[in-house]
């Protein structure tokens, strides 16, 4: 019996990896080390909307999370090139 294919978070579903949506589906179900930066980035936008609807106290939780999403696309486009 085969496993059921992992489904692809939600948040990878965005304009910045349009272009590669094929090869991210393919690598978030075959490559573990893909699927950890992935699933770190989707939780970091998550913590980013989190605190974009707080107040200001909170400006500086949200401004570390967004620049980690940043950082962690940039490694999931750099990922997809190199592995293609």
């Amino acid at each position: 019996m085969t496993q059921p294919m992992a489904a692809i978070p939600d948040e990878l579903y965005n304009v910045k990896f349009a272009a590669y949506f094929d090869s991210m589906k393919e690598l978030y179900i075959l490559d573990e080390k893909f699927k950890v930066i992935c699933d770190a980035y989707c939780i970091s936008t998550a913590k980013t909307e989190l605190y974009r609807d707080k107040s200001d106290k909170n400006h500086r939780r949200r401004m570390k999370f967004e620049n980690l999403s940043r950082e962690l696309e940039e490694e999931i486009l750099f990922y997809i090139m190199r592995n293609r």
